[in-house]
Order: C-alpha cells, then structure tokens, then sequence
C-alpha cells in the first residue's frame, strides 16, 4: 500500500477548538464523498492532543513546533494514487478538496509526500 501524508498546521487566527472540529466534521465527510474518485481506500486523521508531555517532547529533543494534526490517504499502488490526476473527475474532485483544504489549512507550512509503510511492530 502507498500512503499520502500531510502534517497539518492550521490557518493563522483559527483557534485548534475550531481546527480540529472542521477537520472532522465537515473536511472529513467531504473526502469520505469523493474518496471513490481518487481511489482512496483509508482515510486517518490524527489530532494532535494538547498535553504538556507534547511540549516536553519537542523541547528535549529541540525539535519544531508541532503539528495540528496528520492526515494520511492509503492507496492500492502508485498507479493508483496518480490515476484520478488524467480524468476529469478525479482532477475536479482534487480542485474540491484543495479548495476546501485552504479553507482550514495553513498549506504554505503543511509537508506532503507519498510514501510505503514498512511495518516493524504490528
């Protein structure tokens, strides 16, 4: 299986409460609709938990600030992951979901990439 990942901050001025609520109840619908278009056979949200452990970790390890959340789209194959982009459906279904993203996501600060799992403890 091939994975689309996307670590998520959100838009300046939107409060996490509000974030983490649009995510889940209207962004999170909208790719449960279009997900037949661009072949998505799982969709995980991962929110972040505002807990001070989080904050420990970050500053033991001087890491970045943290991430609002992660979002990760499962497909059967790489092939299957680029097929929507040459139909029209699948590039409209795209446009909707990007459009919708910018609405929630700060998207100039949210890493994307495709990549495998390799399984280590299951």
């Amino acid at each position: 299986m091939v994975k689309f990942t996307m670590c998520l901050h959100r838009k300046p001025g939107m409060s996490p409460e509000a974030f983490h609520d649009y995510w889940l109840n209207r962004h999170g619908p909208l790719v449960r609709s279009l997900a037949g278009a661009l072949n998505i056979r799982r969709y995980v949200q991962v929110h972040a938990l505002d807990l001070p452990i989080n904050a420990s970790f970050r500053k033991s390890r001087g890491g970045p600030q943290g991430f609002d959340g992660i979002a990760e789209l499962y497909y059967d194959s790489i092939e299957s992951f680029e097929a929507p982009f040459a139909t029209e459906a699948g590039r409209a279904a795209g446009r909707t979901l990007r459009a919708d993203e910018a609405t929630f996501i700060d998207l100039a600060r949210s890493p994307g990439w495709v990549g495998e799992e390799k399984p280590i403890l299951e």
